[in-house]
């Protein structure tokens, strides 16, 4: 079993939407899911930027805004560094040592401005415990390089076939993972 899982797509296909819906699945059943989530901002109708939230504590912070005075510049918005490193980076390592179950979403060319999310990434890896993710369908960076050529890496696409159902497949990958992975443990 892959311990790493990651889904990929173009934009507007579903990912945060498919990861929400795993996530939410493997609460209900009682499972702890620490980590970072992304969801774009709209004003009127216009995106505005990007949100980060802590799982864990709920903690909210902006990734990236039109209106962002300082910060790498990535397309019309500019990255808050200081959320994304004390909400976003804070939320991964808090996973990597508490939660059963850790979630990025996503490894995507503003996140890749932080070195303090990508040692959160690689504190992740090295915690082994399984990692939900996403993964930005074009952004290019050593990171992504050796995360894709782990052996312990599945990256699996999103479509609009497959969005609607995808989560129950990431459901059981994990719990599958995680019981394996207790029965070598027992």
């Amino acid at each position: 079993m892959k311990r790493l899982i990651f889904i990929t797509g173009l934009p507007g296909v579903g990912k945060t939407t498919v990861l929400f819906r795993t996530v939410e699945a493997l609460r209900s059943l009682g499972y702890d899911v620490g980590g970072m989530f992304s969801r774009e901002v709209r004003e009127a109708g216009t995106r505005v930027g990007f949100e980060i939230m802590d799982l864990a504590t709920g903690q909210k912070g902006w990734l990236a805004h039109m209106n962002q005075p300082v910060g790498p510049q990535v397309s019309k918005y500019r990255v808050n560094l200081n959320d994304l490193n004390t909400i976003g980076a804070n939320a991964i390592r808090n996973a990597a040592a508490k939660a059963q179950i850790i979630t990025v979403d996503e490894i995507g060319p503003m996140e890749l401005f932080s070195s303090a999310f990508k040692e959160a990434i690689l504190q992740a890896i090295n915690s082994r415990k399984p990692l939900l993710g996403t993964i930005h369908h074009g952004a290019r960076d050593p990171l992504i390089d050796s995360i894709k050529t782990r052996d312990d890496t599945e990256i699996i696409k999103v479509t609009y076939e497959n969005r609607e159902h995808l989560h129950n497949l990431l459901i059981d990958k994990i719990i599958q993972f995680l019981k394996e992975r207790d029965t070598k443990t027992v």
